[in-house]
Order: structure tokens, then C-alpha cells, then sequence
């Protein structure tokens, strides 16, 4: 079959590349699955096989955004323990997330995917650690949403093994056993991840944290992602409590901890990361471990500030995450651009700790380089993947910013005009195009109320 052409012209485009490379009004020619061509001005003359071509006027195009940590399942429990630090929010919320079955898990994907993927999403990752026993099929039931959203996907299979009796969090009938946690991840990678070039779905190896872990599991872990050629994901220094924690139990502090465990590496990637030391950075800068930064999560939970801009001037690898519904309850990456330049500002560095294009980069080649598809996303080149986002900049709320990426990022939540994920139009003047948004709606509020009716009889 012949090459496949959509053209888009006339409009601003920021291609978050090396150089930051941006184009008052230029074009981008997507042909098939790949980008073939970015520039200046309009597209080259006597395209063959254009079937589609998209006046771009008033409308900024940029890489799509990059979701590098969530928890799916959290939206069917959203706008509960509100005034909570991150453990009693965990202690509040695990017996009735220990409680969740196949049809909850996939609702509650739906509706987080959607929510995402209307606001310029074109890679989602869902971190689900939550497998109680006769569930179901989980981790198949999360994959089927996003396939039918129709963006790409890195389902990062968690677990927990260390329970109440043991000195964790979790209650005892909401963890897997250290065995049987390591066979269905790795049971998982088997039957979904795809390492191709222009892989929609991938798996990582995930442990949910240290204080729900085992160290067996964290080792183990490690060493199963490195035997199947996958990335790793965890949560890590999110709080003080969680330093005390590793602390008191392992005679050391989390990024020592995970260092021992074999957590440390450029295949590596840990969620919050907001109590670093400059050691601790110093050490993800030596090996390239990735951090997803959860600005909106870590304020929502009094976590605190993550030294963002002391991590990206070390050479740590940072992208953005919306984190589980429970503690963002909006679901949205593109307002993470945003709250990320927003929040840093109230650190050490004031004015001078993120800038406009840093913080679009953060939630683009950032996420790209975290999730290990740097190669493949996360920027506007020719032979990447196409994936980009237009954004409609026409509009009363952003009518007098003359700069497109200051409008985007300081500026109120941009409509999504068009959003391509592969070649393939994902949404369209802020409506999805694959699911039925008000069916979703419907579907997971329903869920919503079965899942309270059960944990309220457990």
C-alpha cells in the first residue's frame, strides 16, 4: 500500500529537539507512522498521497505529552481522605483498593486514560500494584483500555509483599507472596510487552515501594527486568517518613537502599523523588536513573518540593507524571506543565528554577528519555514516531499571550485540536474519537459507587 500522508501547515510549531528548535509558522508532513519532514513555511510541493491536510493557523503543535507515573485504578476513588499525609492516605485507601476486581480495574483505566488523552497525551503509564486474589485479570483488563483509547502504553506491573504483620502498610489480604509476584510479572512481560521500534504497549517490573516491599522482591525484581530487557519502576523518596522508614529498617536512606537492591541504572526510573540530597542526586546523575515528577500529587499529599532544577542541571533525566487520581484528582498532564514551573518557583531557586520550554520539555522528551523511548518520542524530528499534539491557541484565555509556549504553559489548560498517536488521530477539537467519553463517565461512576457499597460491608 502507498505511503499515507497528513500535512499540517500555517501553524507554531515547538519541536522540543536538541536545539529547541521552534518555527513561527511552519509545517510537519507525517507520512504513514513516522514524521518525514519539519520546517519553516509551507509544506514541500507535489506530496504524493496527501490524504488530509490541516490548516494549523492561531494553533501551536508539539511533541505529544508524556505520562511517566499513575495509578489507573485510583479513579474510581477519587475526592476521598483529602486532608491526609501520604501514609494515613495510604492506610485510609488500601482496604478498599485491596478490593478492586477486573471490571473496576478497567473502568477506572478507561477513565483515567480518556481524561488524559483529551489533554494532549500521547503516552500513558500506569503503575498498578494492587492485585487482590480472585480479581481477575488486571493487568489484561488495563492493557485492552488503553488499546481501545488508542494511545501508547507502558503498563509498569507492581507488587507488594510486605504487609501489616510484616512492618508495611498495606493489609495482609492486599499483598501477593514474593513467588507469586515475581511469576506474574514476569508471566506478564511475556505476554505483553513488545520491544519494537513502534511499540504500543511495553511492561516494566515495578515493586510498588520500600515500605510495601520486601528486599527479596526489590532484588529479585531487578534481576528479572535485566533478564527480560525491561525497564524498572518504584516509588522513592517521597516523604520523610518514608526516609525514616528505610531508615529504622535498613540502616539506611532510600537512594543507599536502592543502590544495594540493585535500583540504581539507566533503566531505572523511580516516581516523587522529593527529599534528595545532593548525594542522592549525585548518584541518579552518575547512573542515569530517571525521576518522574508529580508536582500536583506531592502538593496535594504536603510531600513537598522535588529539587527539579538541581536534578536537570546534575544530568538526571526528569519527566512529569499525573499520579493516581486519589491525590490529582483532575488526571490531566497538561496542567503538570504548569503546576511543575509554578511549585519549583516556591523552592531555592525562585524565579530562576523553570522556564516555559523547560517545563514543555519535562512533560515531552522528558518523559521520552524516563520512559526509555527517547529514540522513538518525545520530540518533533524527522523518522520519530507520530505523535504530536495541536493545540488551539484562539481563544479568549490565551488571545494576548504573543509567545505560543508561554500560552501553553502559563496560560490557562489549552484545548487539544488534534492529537495523533502512530499516524492515527486519537482526539479532535477536544472530543476522543476511539470511546465514548460519556459512557465512560457513566461507567466509572457506577463502579465508583459498587466498589464503596463492598468496602463499606467488608
Amino acid at each position: 500500500m502507498a505511503v499515507q500522508r497528513i500535512v499540517i501547515e500555517n501553524c507554531a510549531i515547538a519541536t522540543v529537539d536538541a536545539g529547541d528548535t521552534e518555527y513561527a509558522s511552519g509545517h510537519i508532513v507525517v507520512a504513514d507512522n513516522r514524521i518525514e519532514s519539519v520546517g519553516a513555511g509551507k509544506a514541500p510541493e507535489n506530496l504524493e498521497n496527501v490524504v488530509r491536510r490541516i490548516d494549523g493557523t492561531g494553533h501551536l503543535a508539539t511533541p505529544g505529552l508524556v505520562n511517566t507515573h499513575h495509578h489507573f485504578y485510583q479513579w474510581i476513588t477519587r475526592g476521598l481522605a483529602t486532608d491526609h499525609n501520604l501514609f494515613n492516605w495510604l492506610v485510609a485507601l488500601y482496604p478498599t483498593w485491596a478490593r478492586i476486581d477486573e471490571q473496576m480495574a478497567y473502568s477506572a483505566a478507561q477513565g483515567s486514560l480518556a481524561m488524559m488523552a483529551r489533554g494532549g497525551v500521547t503516552t500513558a503509564m500506569d503503575h498498578h500494584y494492587v492485585f487482590p486474589k480472585g480479581s481477575g485479570d488486571l493487568s489484561g483488563a488495563i492493557i485492552r483500555a488503553a488499546r481501545e483509547t488508542g494511545v501508547r502504553f507502558t503498563l509498569a506491573r507492581g507488587s507488594m509483599d510486605r504487609s501489616e504483620k510484616d512492618g508495611g502498610l498495606p493489609p495482609d489480604f492486599a499483598v501477593e507472596t514474593l513467588d507469586g509476584a515475581l511469576a506474574a510479572t514476569e508471566a506478564t512481560v511475556d505476554e505483553h510487552h513488545d520491544a519494537s521500534f513502534d511499540a504500543m504497549t511495553q511492561v516494566a517490573v515495578a515493586p510498588c515501594s520500600p515500605f510495601s516491599v520486601s528486599t527479596e522482591l526489590m532484588k529479585q525484581g531487578a534481576e528479572l527486568a535485566r533478564r527480560k530487557g525491561v525497564r524498572l519502576h518504584t516509588h522513592g523518596s517521597e516523604t520523610v517518613e518514608e526516609e525514616q522508614f528505610c531508615k529504622e529498617l535498613f540502616g539506611m536512606g532510600p537512594t543507599d537502599y536502592f543502590e544495594s537492591t540493585g535500583w540504581l541504572g539507566e533503566d531505572v526510573w523511580m516516581a516523587h523523588c522529593v527529599h534528595m540530597n545532593d548525594s542522592d542526586i549525585a548518584a541518579f546523575a552518575r547512573t542515569k536513573t530517571g525521576v518522574a515528577h508529580c508536582p500536583s500529587s506531592n502538593a496535594r499529599l504536603a510531600a513537598g518540593i522535588a529539587r527539579v532544577p538541581d536534578m536537570l542541571a546534575a544530568g538526571v533525566p526528569v519527566g512529569l507524571g499525573v499520579d493516581g487520581t486519589a491525590s490529582n484528582e483532575s488526571g490531566e498532564l497538561h496542567t503538570e506543565l504548569r503546576n511543575a514551573l509554578l511549585i519549583n518557583r516556591l523552592g531555592a531557586h525562585r524565579e530562576a528554577a523553570l522556564n516555559a520550554r523547560q517545563a514543555l520539555r519535562l512533560g515531552t522528551f522528558g518523559g521520552a528519555q524516563v520512559l526509555g523511548r527517547a529514540s522513538q518520542i518525545g520530540s518533533l524530528e524527522a523518522g520519530k514516531l507520530a505523535d504530536l499534539v495541536r493545540w488551539n491557541l484562539d481563544t479568549l484565555a490565551h488571545a494576548s499571550i504573543a509567545d505560543p509556549v508561554t500560552a501553553l504553559v502559563f496560560g490557562a489548560a489549552a484545548p487539544v485540536s488534534l492529537s495523533l498517536v502512530n499516524g492515527k488521530p486519537v482526539v479532535e477539537d477536544s472530543r476522543l474519537l476511539n470511546v465514548d467519553e460519556d459512557a465512560i463517565a457513566r461507567s466509572t461512576r457506577a463502579e465508583a459507587q459498587r466498589l464503596a457499597r463492598i468496602a463499606a460491608q467488608a
